[in-house]
């Protein structure tokens, strides 16, 4: 079990969650996973402007919490897949949820700004 992890059992559940999920792009990764298996450059591409060690960084953490599988082909060149776990896919119905409420935020931002803008 990874430190931040760890430490986070001792405050309270939500903080586990953060301690696995939380971090650049890892929800994003959970996002594409959901849909399929890829390969780094595919979920490079699908993230968007994440750069290759950062994405390494949380494909690695994803793993290593049991989030993520990840499959290498002994093959040449090696070819390299990324999957989620049992645990990782129960993340579906958080993930949905997570995808409504920013979109609904987005919204409410928008409009928010809208009504401001008018009343300048």
């Amino acid at each position: 079990m990874r430190d931040p992890v760890r430490a986070a059992l001792d405050v309270c559940p939500v903080e586990v969650s953060i301690a696995v999920l939380g971090g650049a792009w890892k929800l994003s990764v959970v996002r594409y996973l959901l849909t399929r298996t890829h390969r780094f450059g595919e979920l490079q591409r699908a993230v968007g402007e994440v750069t290759p060690r950062t994405l390494t960084r949380a494909l690695r953490e994803l793993e290593a919490d049991g989030i993520v599988t990840r499959t290498v082909y002994p093959e040449v060149p090696p070819r390299v897949e990324y999957s989620l776990t049992e645990l990782g896919r129960s993340l579906g119905p958080v993930v949905d949820w997570m995808e409504r409420w920013g979109e609904s935020y987005a919204k409410t931002q928008a409009t928010l700004s809208s009504d401001a803008t008018l009343g300048d």
